[in-house]
């Protein structure tokens, strides 16, 4: 059985939602797979930003920064680790182009909007995860049945209400590397994000029922975007060649599972940047108190926002001292 994937013709509608098709997948296996959404050209780009960084990556070698149990399969060779690298978003231009392009770019917009709502935010920092052939993956991991305590988690969870697709935190990964079947990668369990039972713990570290467990082929340029309430983690990398992603967090406009927005990100990542992007940065508040907004017309990423009446602004002034209650 394949992934649910789409072309990168299906990726730039200029609707600003995803089609009833991806919604229906999204809604079966918890995640997509969109097709070639970047272009050969804008891979290169950040596999050359990355390049031009790799001073600055930090290898997960300290037993307690281990995200595996030693010696089952995804424990790689029991040495390598995974290599982590942050900061994309505040490099100097040209480098952090390519990255900010994944928090506005007209192509994925229409995801965002459908799966984390309209007045999306970025969560956490963006990460490029970095994998040499032997290091180890990540044992399965969240859920909105905790996969290993078996508790309700609401800063993980889907849901869908009213045909409304309701993720707390949405996963989205560039892929800047081929992952061909059997290299290892990312993983993930279709489905689990409707699961209602603790998943078997042999299945978490990989040891059980891994005819269950899926890890999606990807090229260079594809996007995966998943719920955080699908059960997911990283095999062992076993490809030849060195695997690289860039990936990213975003969250309700109201929700944050993050902290690193208090009280503002790092003042680089707002430096030249435009405005859709800085729109993704808001921190969580309501789209009814003048939140800026993002949504696609004629295949263009457009600044929208609901204006709350100056008569109650100027109320909650006297009232609060501040225009927002």
């Amino acid at each position: 059985m394949t992934a649910p994937v789409f072309s990168s013709s299906q990726a730039m509608s200029s609707s600003c939602w995803i089609s009833e098709d991806e919604r229906y997948l999204f809604d079966l296996n918890g995640f997509l797979v969109l097709r070639g959404v970047f272009t050969p050209e804008e891979v290169k780009e950040a596999n050359d930003a990355i390049d031009h960084h790799l001073d600055d990556v930090r290898e997960r070698q300290d037993p307690s920064l281990r995200n595996t149990r030693e010696k089952t399969p995804l424990a790689g060779d029991g040495v390598s680790g995974r290599k982590d690298l942050g900061g994309m978003l505040g490099w100097a231009l040209p480098h952090c182009k390519p990255f900010r392009k994944m928090l506005a770019d007209p192509r994925l917009v229409p995801y965002y909007n459908t799966l984390a709502g309209v007045g999306y935010r970025l969560d956490h920092h963006p990460l490029v995860i970095i994998q040499e052939k032997g290091s180890e993956g990540f044992c399965m991991h969240g859920g909105t049945i905790d996969c290993s305590s078996g508790e309700f988690n609401q800063h993980l969870a889907y849901g869908c209400h009213n045909g409304r697709l309701v993720n707390s935190l949405l996963g989205v990964s560039l892929q800047l590397s081929a992952h061909n079947e059997g290299d290892g990668g990312f993983m993930i369990v279709r489905g689990s994000h409707k699961s209602n039972f603790r998943m078997p713990q042999g299945m978490i570290h990989g040891l059980k029922y891994t005819e269950h467990i899926h890890q999606p082929v990807t090229e260079p340029g594809d996007v995966v975007i998943f719920s955080e309430g699908t059960v997911h983690g990283a095999q062992a990398w076993n490809g030849e060649h060195q695997r690289r992603i860039a990936l990213f967090r975003f969250a309700p406009p109201t929700m944050a599972y993050g902290r690193s927005y208090h009280p503002q990100w790092p003042e680089t990542y707002y430096d030249g940047a435009e405005e859709g992007e800085a729109a993704v940065l808001q921190a969580p508040f309501s789209t009814r108190l003048d939140r800026k907004v993002l949504k696609v017309e004629d295949k263009d990423a457009t600044i929208h926002a609901s204006s709350r009446k100056a008569e109650k602004r100027d109320h909650d002034s006297r009232v609060f001292g501040t225009p927002y209650f």
